[in-house]
């Protein structure tokens, strides 16, 4: 009756620890594959005040809501989501190039959705990126 017992305890602690080590896993976040004429786009719209300024409205509207007031990736919508938010303030997001942040910020994947329509003016689209890359 014992050894039943153990058996039953050992079953359901490897159960448990299964389901911990398929959880994990599934929360590692697959790297992003940006096509390379994305990554070789330079942003075209000049940053100045008009421009972060546009982007600071659009932002506000498209962004905010998931990623967070200063792009901590900490807005109310973040909560709901499986996929971890990356920080704009971050090394390695501000090390990407314009195309990367543009391929990531409005072409998106999984859970980032397309913005291409939402946004549909390519001025606007950088201008966001400008005012992004002015947070601190």
């Amino acid at each position: 009756m014992k050894n039943s017992n153990q058996k039953k305890q050992l079953f359901i602690v490897a159960l448990f620890l299964s389901a911990f080590v398929f959880a994990s896993f599934s929360l590692v976040q697959k790297p992003w594959v940006v096509p390379a004429k994305y990554k070789s786009m330079k942003n075209p719209v000049k940053v100045d005040a008009a421009s972060i300024a546009t982007g600071k409205t659009l932002y506000s509207k498209h962004c905010k809501s998931c990623h967070g007031v200063k792009g901590a990736g900490d807005g109310p919508k973040s909560l709901g989501i499986d996929t971890k938010i990356r920080s704009f303030l971050a090394k390695d997001f501000k090390a990407q190039t314009d195309g990367e942040k543009y391929y990531k910020g409005f072409i998106g994947r999984d859970q980032m959705p397309n913005f291409e329509k939402k946004i549909p003016d390519i001025e606007d689209r950088w201008a966001i990126l400008n005012y992004m890359g002015s947070m601190k």
